[in-house]
Order: C-alpha cells, then structure tokens, then sequence
C-alpha cells in the first residue's frame, strides 16, 4: 500500500511538473527573462515557506539550528540546480514539451538517481542504499533496470524528435515551437539535465532537517517540505541573477509597467506556473516519505514528468505533420518510460 501511495504522490508531482509550462504560452507581449523570474519568484520564495508554514509548523526554527554545513550544502546544491533549472526553461523554450523535456530530463534522471547510491558507497550511512546494495539485492536489479529502461525510452524519444526535425520545414516546426532550434536546445538539455539532478543530492544532504522535523512528532509526509525552502534559496539566487542580466542586456525591465501588454494577466498567468511547479516538489516529497529509496522516487518522479510534457506535446500538435514512423518512435518511447515506472514500482517494494 504504501509502494502505491509512493507512486500516486510521485504521478501528482509528475503531472504538476510536466504540465507548469502551459500558463507561460499564455503571458503576451513579455520577454523570457521577465515571466520567468516571476513564476521564480512564486516556485522558490513565495510558496514554498507557505507549505512549510502550513505542514511543518516551526519550520524556521528547525533550520536555524541546523548544522551550518549542512544549511551551506542544501543551499550550494539549489545553487547548482537553478543552473539546470534556468537552462531547463530555455531547453523547452528551444525544443518544445515533448523533445525537450524528454532530453532534460534523459540525463537528470541518470544522474540523480544514480549519484547519490555511489555517494554512499564511498560514505556508507546508515538507512542508506548504497551502488553495492542495489546491485546484490533483487529488487536493487530490478529499480536500476527501471532506470536503463528509463533512458532507453527517453533515448527513443530523443530520437523521435531528430525524425521530425528532419521531416518538417523550418516553418511548420515553429508553427508549433516559436523559436525551434535542434543544435542550441540539445546543448542546452544536455546541460539542464546533469545541472538539474543536483536538486535530489540537495534532497540527500538536507535530510537531518527532514529528520528533526521527524523527531519533533510532525507528519513524516511532509518532513521535505523543510529541506525545500533551503534547497529554492539557491534557486532563486542563480535565477534572479541571471534573469536581472538579461533584462538589462535586453532592455526588457521596462516589461513589467509596459500598459500595452495585459500585465495583471501576465502576473497571474505566471504565478499559476510558478506555483505549479512547486507541487511537483510537494507531491515528491510525499512520494519519497513513503518510498524511502532515492533512485526509485527520482527515476519515477522523471519519468512521469517526460509522459506528462509528451501529452501535452501531442495536445499541442508538436508532431503535426510528421510521418507515421514518427510518431510511433515516440509512442514506443512513451510506452518505454511507463513499462520503466512499474518496474521501479515493483523493485522498490522487495526492499
């Protein structure tokens, strides 16, 4: 019961994340840079204390006594993360839903699952399941077969989107994707995805403020929700120093009080992606409370993300126009993933 539970919260957030891109394609007359440091402003500074508040009463408390290594760590892996979080944006930007997420998310997926057990192979902790340990046990085999299947499915995605960019002129591939660009979006991903993972080690690092809240006698459901306000502390500083060059370099500051453009709608609409994404931290924090294991919650929490975006992409017509051959690499590629979440599903209940 509690594996499926596990998997319920991690499909919520999975949602969540694939679907928090869809208000931006609604904000009018506004630079990149300027809606999306305002959804940051709502995913890494606004909501997030607001959960904790509302689930880990104290939640301030907990962190200032927290160990100052451990606050520097939680904040250094956020700041690493936003990295991948600032060129996720672009990546989708660059890529669109479907291909982009899939690349993205390709490599986060490897690394996030994948690290932190090899971590604790060279600084064994107890509670933890160390490379060795996934590789002697059963249902170890069978998370990190999951994982395999995983990038292979997202591989074949990845491979579904070249056929079309091969298949379809420059203007009906920006029919659907303003600003299509295969060569700068995948450079892009690729680093998005390895800078991305970093937000599961700051998961990983930050769990003796998880714990405290634990050992406080508060619901051991919520207990991430702690660890996320430090983690999005580093977000928000790569993000807001980013976005704040751009809008110089660009001239795009003056977006917020240009009256020719629906600014209450612009905030809205990028406040509802902001907090949208955060759920999908939420939700995973739930999921990882009843799972436990690092690469089974990361690996699921991707893959649902990757199915999500990919139906979004097909509601969207990303692949409109594309040969049959085309669209059944993605479909296989899609089916992939899902096989790969029920088998991590099921490895992670025989631990």
């Amino acid at each position: 019961m509690q594996v499926l539970l596990g998997v319920f919260y991690h499909s919520l957030g999975g949602f969540a994340s694939g679907s928090f891109y869809m208000p931006f394609n609604k904000v009018k007359g506004w630079a990149w840079e300027s809606y999306w440091i305002i959804g940051g402003l709502f995913s890494w500074l606004i909501v997030p204390p607001l959960a904790a508040y509302l689930t880990i009463p104290g939640f301030g408390e907990i962190i200032a006594h927290a160990a100052p290594k451990i606050i520097f760590l939680t904040f250094f892996m956020g700041l690493m993360w936003g990295i991948g979080g600032l060129s996720y944006g672009l990546g989708v930007r660059y890529l669109g839903m479907s291909l982009g997420n899939s690349v993205v998310l390709g490599f986060c997926a490897a690394f996030g699952a994948i690290v932190p057990s090899i971590y604790y192979n060279i600084n064994p902790t107890e509670g933890k399941i160390s490379f060795t340990d996934m590789l002697s046990t059963t249902g170890g085999q069978l998370v990190l077969l999951g994982v395999v299947l995983s990038i292979t499915g997202i591989a074949i995605s990845g491979k579904a989107g070249m056929m079309k960019e091969k298949e379809l002129s420059e203007e009906e591939q920006k029919a659907s994707i303003a600003e299509f660009n295969l060569v700068k979006g995948l450079i892009i991903a690729v680093l998005s995805g390895i800078l991305s993972a970093f937000f599961n080690f700051g998961i990983e690092v930050g769990k003796p403020m998880a714990e405290a809240a634990v050992a406080k006698g508060l619901n051991p459901l919520f207990q991430n929700n702690v660890i996320f306000v430090v983690i999005l502390w580093g977000g928000l500083t790569t993000n807001l120093i980013w976005t704040a060059i751009l809008s110089i370099k660009n001239k795009t500051y003056g977006d917020f009080v240009n009256t020719s453009t629906p600014i209450a709608k612009n905030i809205m609409f990028s406040a509802m992606a902001g907090t949208t994404w955060f759920l999908q931290f939420f939700f995973y924090g739930m999921g990882e409370s009843k799972l436990g294991n690092g690469a089974s919650s990361w690996i699921l929490h991707m893959s649902t993300i990757i199915l999500t975006a990919n139906m979004w992409g097909i509601y969207r017509k990303e692949w409109k126009g594309t040969a049959p051959k085309t669209k059944g690499t993605i479909a296989i590629g899609i089916i992939i993933i899902l096989l790969s979440v029920m088998i991590v599903g099921i490895g992670n209940s025989l631990f």
